[in-house]
């Protein structure tokens, strides 16, 4: 795959009436009206059918499962898994979205991702088919709002090591405890997976990591109010406290405290779908950052002719593309991969979020810089994009992090 098809820019096409409807009216309100961003982002699936396909891609999912476990019970050879060559573009379809929101709200990817995205997959990946069945559903659609809570007040890159939050039995439930925080959905969410470790009297360092699935109201569960920060203000950001809350063992992912079923590798798959989005959000940023640019170069004149007449500011526009074809390329090599029902690794997973995340947050100051003083001011939306953009180089793992998988990757060859 080289360049976008004519179904692809169809849909591009709607997607941008639905966003220069819904969404370019409001940008003031999404970014500095404390507005949750959840019902423009239901009625972009309700309008699109995004919300049925998601209900209908996991019908078959847990109708396939569901007839693996029966054949194992029976002592049956089970089902082969269906082959994902030839998806229809389907990932390509779902990316689109991504893209163009991106370039007008990106906040909004990140609260959607996180929901149907992390929260979801979290679930999927290791729990049980009751457990899919009961919380999965929602969270595809956005009925229900996700927030996958990993990251603690004392703990960032070394989100395993530094964990203080806890579990610990009580008969027949779990008793948990702990704080977190920079949670994506926090302050709203409808469904939480919260990360912490089986406290056993054990040395810290040694203690299996576990994860649950808590419901809003949860006796003893405290949802802060959105905190403010950079960038990124259409996606709520915020606190979860935990004060003794108990929980049976239908909501510990899996059912089971076997480390083999879930711990640090369920996390780090989830962590790997993230990083492997934000080439997808990296594109939509750097394209809307390059078309306001070229636009402004042609209109804005000083000494006696538009700047875009300038070398230097000719240097920046083609930088500015230059990135965009790479990120580009990336985005779809992700599509291509999905068609061919390859996944990527860590390791190119946080190749591709490593050089998309720096190279969108790059483009962006260079178009502030473009902009001069209207650049630093909100009235010109590069400010915005510039101030988005930065976060991808910290969430889901910082570049410094990325790095080391990568490098790590390398040296086992």
């Amino acid at each position: 795959m080289y360049e976008w098809s004519d179904e692809h820019e169809m849909v591009r096409g709607a997607v941008r009436q639905f966003i220069d409807k819904e969404i370019r009216p409001r940008i003031d309100e999404f970014e500095h009206g404390d507005t949750p961003p959840y019902d423009v982002l239901r009625k972009l699936f309700r309008d699109f059918g995004m919300d049925a396909a998601a209900r209908e891609r996991f019908a078959k999912q847990m109708d396939f499962e569901k007839a693996v476990a029966a054949a194992v019970e029976a002592g049956e050879t089970p089902p082969e898994k269906p082959s994902r060559d030839g998806d229809g573009g389907a990932s390509s379809l779902t990316l689109i979205p991504i893209i163009e929101l991106c370039r007008v709200c990106p906040g909004m990817v990140t609260a959607m991702g996180v929901s149907m995205g992390l929260t979801s997959a979290a679930i999927s990946s290791k729990g049980t088919i009751a457990q899919k069945e009961r919380w999965i559903p929602e969270l595809l659609t956005l009925e229900k709002i996700g927030a996958w809570a990993i990251t603690e007040p004392g703990s960032g890159s070394d989100a395993f090591g530094s964990m203080k939050a806890t579990a610990r039995r009580d008969g027949d439930e779990y008793v948990l405890n702990g704080s977190k925080t920079f949670i994506t959905n926090g302050p709203y969410a409808d469904t939480i997976v919260y990360i912490c470790k089986l406290d056993e009297g054990n040395d810290p360092t040694e203690r299996k990591i576990l994860s649950f699935v808590l419901d809003k109201g949860t006796p003893g569960l405290e949802q802060s109010k959105p905190l403010r920060k950079m960038g990124m203000h259409s996606s709520p950001t915020g606190e979860l406290f935990l004060d003794d809350v108990r929980v049976g063992p239908d909501r510990l992912i899996g059912e089971t405290e076997d480390v083999a079923k879930g711990g640090r590798e369920g996390a780090k798959a989830t962590f790997m779908q993230e990083r492997s989005g934000v080439a997808a959000m990296a594109l939509g940023m750097i394209e809307e950052c390059l078309d306001l640019s070229v636009a402004y170069a042609k209109d804005r004149v000083q000494f006696g002719q538009p700047i875009g007449q300038f070398q230097l500011i000719q240097d920046k526009l083609a930088r500015m593309e230059v990135a965009r074809l790479n990120v580009e390329n990336l985005v779809f090599r992700t599509i291509e991969m999905s068609a061919a029902g390859r996944s990527m690794t860590l390791a190119e997973a946080s190749a591709m979020k490593l050089y998309s995340a720096r190279a969108a947050t790059e483009v962006a100051l260079e178009a502030v810089q473009l902009f001069g003083g209207n650049g630093y001011m909100s009235e010109f939306r590069v400010e915005q994009l510039a101030r988005d953009a930065k976060v991808l180089q910290i969430y889901a793992g910082t570049d410094e992090i990325q790095i080391t998988h990568i490098a790590k990757d390398l040296l086992r060859r």
